[in-house]
């Protein structure tokens, strides 16, 4: 009896616990400390009014977590379809799927969000590098590396094409220049820098190290299954 690998399992999923225990913690100290102005918005979001709700940065994040417990249950669904298929995995790769759309899509909605004046205002470009990190401030900042950080944490695990580093900086350098690019050539208002195509992509860079121990399992694995059988010998 293997008594190492009979105790890994069950420090395995208490470590798993722990880690979404925490978790728990941080996104429901994070509501609290938010709490004000994300209620002002929650009348219009339960009445499911456009103005006031999803055109406001209040009301997208209020949305957002709204639909975690939504998101949480399609992650349910779809383990237990794959593990009912037998796909190994099944917990990760339903987790990468639901996570990096759920962490991306409402950054590019607020980032497509129009300005005061949209297709009235001029396009502008910011194309000096660091001249406009300075003005970002602790928030600006810290939002630009949220922006493409689940696609760059979670898309590797998902798709093993994209289990390494530079791919992830390609990944998250081409979707930043092209939402960049969107807000230029739609007019919305706002300025396309290339400082927020650098915070961008550094922060898909950060969250793939951080689950780098996820996609470099999901790609070992994908090889071993790839790699041929030795013939028998004789």
């Amino acid at each position: 009896m293997n008594l190492d690998a009979s105790l890994s399992a069950p420090g395995r999923r208490a470590r798993r616990i722990a880690g979404l225990g925490l978790l728990v913690l941080g996104v429901a100290g994070g509501v609290y400390v938010v709490r004000r102005p994300l209620m002002m918005s929650a009348p219009r979001c339960m009445a499911g009014q456009w103005h006031g709700c999803f055109d406001t940065f209040n009301g997208v994040v209020l949305m957002t977590l709204v639909a975690l417990p939504l998101s949480a249950l399609v992650v349910c669904a779809l383990t237990y379809r794959r593990r009912a298929a037998g796909v190994a995995s099944a917990w990760r790769l339903s987790l990468a799927e639901v996570g990096m759309v759920h962490g991306t899509v409402p950054f590019v909605w607020l980032i497509l969000m129009p300005g005061a004046e949209p297709g009235v205002a001029p396009a502008r470009v910011s194309l000096v590098p660091l001249r406009d990190l300075v003005t970002m401030g602790t928030l600006g900042i810290t939002g630009n590396l949220l922006v493409f950080a689940s696609l760059g944490a979670f898309a590797p695990v998902r798709f093993t094409a994209l289990a390494s580093l530079p791919r992830i900086l390609a990944l998250g350098a081409g979707c930043s220049v092209l939402v960049e690019t969107a807000q230029y050539v739609l007019r919305l208002d706002r300025v396309s820098s290339v400082d927020d195509v650098l915070v961008n992509t550094s922060g898909a860079v950060l969250a793939g190290l951080v689950s780098r121990r996820w996609w470099r399992t999901t790609a070992r694995a994908e090889a071993g299954r790839e790699r041929p059988e030795p013939a028998p010998v004789g």
